[in-house]
C-alpha cells in the first residue's frame, strides 16, 4: 500500500487492515482514559420524543428553551444555536407546519435528508472527516436483500413525501446507495442512561472496526463524539470499537452483525467462545434440562428479544397509554417465569427481560420495582460486560438515583460512585454528566 494515501490525525492513521477494508490504527502509545479523537457531527437529529427537554441544535439538556416560532416543534438553548442550527431545520420547518400531527419521517429519512443538504452547501470535506469523507462510506448494496431493499425503497419514499421544498433529489439509484450507507454508518446518541437522544453522522469514527474485545469506546458530548481508550493501546496496534451491545453470547452478536453490517467477528472472544457457557448459564439441578429443552428455551429466549428489538422505543410507539406498558410488564413477568425454569438469573436472556422489566417500572415509576430488578442486573452486568462498560455505568447509575428516591442515601452514594469512575475513563473527567452526578450527590 502507498504510504501517502494514508491520512493522518494526531496518534492515529488510516490504514489497510487485512480483511477487513478500511482500518483506523495507533501510531503511539494511548493509556487507559485517553483521548484518541473527537468529531463533531456531521449532521445529526435530535429524537422527537426528546424535543423540548434538549437543544435541537446542540443537543444539550436544559430547562426553559426557546421554541421556533414558525413549527413551534424545535427548541433551541439560545439564538446562536437557532441560526446555526437553521441550515438543517429549515429542511423541516415547513413540511411540519404543513403535515401537523401526521409529520412522521423516521430519524433515517431525517438524517438522509440533512446529508444531502450539507453535500450540496458544503461540497468540500468538513471537519468531521479528516480521515474519511461521507463518500467513501461502505454501502454493501450487493449483500443487501429484497425485505431491506423494499425498506430503502419505502424510505425513499417518505423522504419525497416529507421533504421537497430545500432539496435536490439524486435519482433513486443514488438514493438507494446513500440510504444504504447511512443505515451501515449512522450513530446512535444516547445518554448518560443510554437512553436514545438522536443519530448522527461521525465518518472519522466510522473508519474504526468492529470487535467484540473493544479497546476504545464512543461517548458523545452534545454532538460531539469522543472516542477513548478503554485498556493500553501501543504503536501499530488497530483501533477497534463495538457496534453492538456485547452481553449476548457469540452466535447472537455475530447474528446482528451479519443482519446489520454483513460480517461475522474474528475477534478473540469470538473465537475462544469462553464466555458462552457463563452467558448461557443453566439451572443448577438435581434433574438438569435435557440439551434439547436447553436448546428450545435458547430458541424461545431469541424469539422474544427479537420482538421486543422490532418494537424499540415502544414507550412512544405503544401510544403512551398504561395498559400497554402493563400488557408489556406481564409479558416480561410470564417469559421470565418460563425461561428461569431452565435458566439461571444470570443468564443473559434473562438479564434481557428483567432490563425489559426494569424500563416498564422506570416508564411507570414504580421505584420499588425497577430497584428489585436492577439489583438482580448489576453483578451479572459487571461479569459479562467488558471493563468500563456503559452499559455497567448506566446501571449503576439508574440504581444510584433510584436508591437516593427511596431515602437510601448510603446505597445511593455507594452506587453513583460506581458509575463514576467507569464514566470518569469512557467519558472523561470534565464531561458534563459527571459534573452533573456530581451535584446529585452534593444534593443529598
Amino acid at each position: 500500500m502507498r504510504s501517502e494515501a494514508a491520512p493522518q490525525l494526531g496518534g492515529l492513521e488510516r490504514f489497510a487492515s487485512a480483511g477487513k477494508g478500511r482500518g483506523l490504527r495507533a501510531r503511539r502509545r494511548f493509556a487507559v482514559g485517553e483521548l484518541l479523537l473527537s468529531c463533531p457531527a456531521y449532521v445529526a437529529v435530535l429524537t422527537v420524543s426528546e424535543r423540548g427537554s434538549h437543544c435541537d441544535g446542540c443537543f444539550a439538556r436544559k430547562e426553559g428553551l426557546s421554541k421556533c416560532g414558525r413549527c413551534k416543534q424545535a427548541f433551541y438553548c439560545n439564538v446562536e444555536c437557532q441560526k446555526e442550527d437553521w441550515p438543517m431545520h429549515k429542511l423541516e420547518c415547513a413540511s411540519m407546519c404543513t403535515f401537523g400531527q401526521n409529520w412522521h419521517p423516521s430519524e433515517t429519512v431525517r438524517l438522509t435528508a440533512r446529508i444531502l443538504a450539507k453535500q450540496k452547501t458544503h461540497p468540500e470535506r468538513t471537519q468531521s472527516e479528516k480521515l474519511l469523507a461521507v463518500k467513501e462510506f461502505e454501502s454493501h448494496l450487493d449483500k443487501l436483500d429484497n425485505e431491506k431493499r423494499e425498506l430503502i425503497q419505502n424510505d425513499i419514499a417518505a423522504l419525497h413525501h416529507f421533504y421537497s421544498k430545500h432539496l435536490d433529489y439524486p435519482d433513486n439509484a443514488a438514493l438507494v446507495v446513500l440510504f444504504a450507507q447511512v443505515n451501515c454508518n449512522g450513530f446512535t446518541i444516547e445518554d448518560e442512561e443510554l437512553s436514545h437522544l438522536g443519530s448522527a453522522i461521525f465518518p472519522d469514527v466510522a473508519l474504526m472496526n468492529h470487535s467484540c474485545c473493544p479497546n476504545v469506546i464512543v461517548t458523545y458530548k452534545g454532538t460531539l463524539a469522543e472516542v477513548r481508550a478503554v485498556r493500553e493501546i501501543e504503536p501499530g496496534e488497530e483501533i477497534f470499537s463495538s457496534y453492538i451491545d456485547l452481553l449476548y453470547p457469540t452466535e447472537d452478536r455475530n447474528d446482528r452483525l451479519r443482519d446489520s453490517y454483513f460480517f461475522s467477528c474474528d475477534c478473540r472472544e469470538c473465537t475462544t467462545k469462553e464466555k458462552d457457557k457463563e452467558k448461557l448459564e443453566i439451572c443448577k439441578l438435581n434433574d438438569p434440562p435435557s440439551a434439547e429443552t436447553v436448546k428450545d428455551m435458547i430458541k424461545y429466549a431469541r424469539n422474544v428479544i427479537e420482538e421486543f428489538r422490532r418494537a424499540k422505543h415502544y414507550k412512544y410507539i405503544l401510544c403512551l397509554t398504561l395498559t400497554p406498558l402493563v400488557e408489556l410488564l406481564e409479558i416480561c413477568e410470564l417469559s421470565l417465569d418460563k425461561m428461569g425454569a431452565v435458566f439461571e438469573d444470570s443468564n443473559v436472556y434473562m438479564l434481557h427481560m428483567m432490563y425489559q422489566a426494569m424500563g416498564v417500572c422506570l416508564y411507570v415509576q414504580d421505584w420499588e420495582g425497577a430497584l428489585c430488578y436492577g439489583q438482580k442486573i448489576i453483578r451479572p452486568y459487571s461479569k459479562h460486560y467488558p471493563s468500563y462498560s456503559l452499559n455497567v455505568a448506566s446501571m449503576w447509575l439508574k440504581l444510584g438515583r433510584l436508591y437516593m428516591a427511596l431515602k437510601n442515601r448510603t446505597a445511593g452514594v455507594k452506587a453513583l460512585k460506581r458509575a463514576i469512575a467507569i464514566m470518569e475513563v469512557a467519558h472523561g473527567k470534565d464531561h458534563p454528566y459527571i459534573s452533573e452526578i456530581k451535584k446529585e450527590l452534593e444534593d443529598h
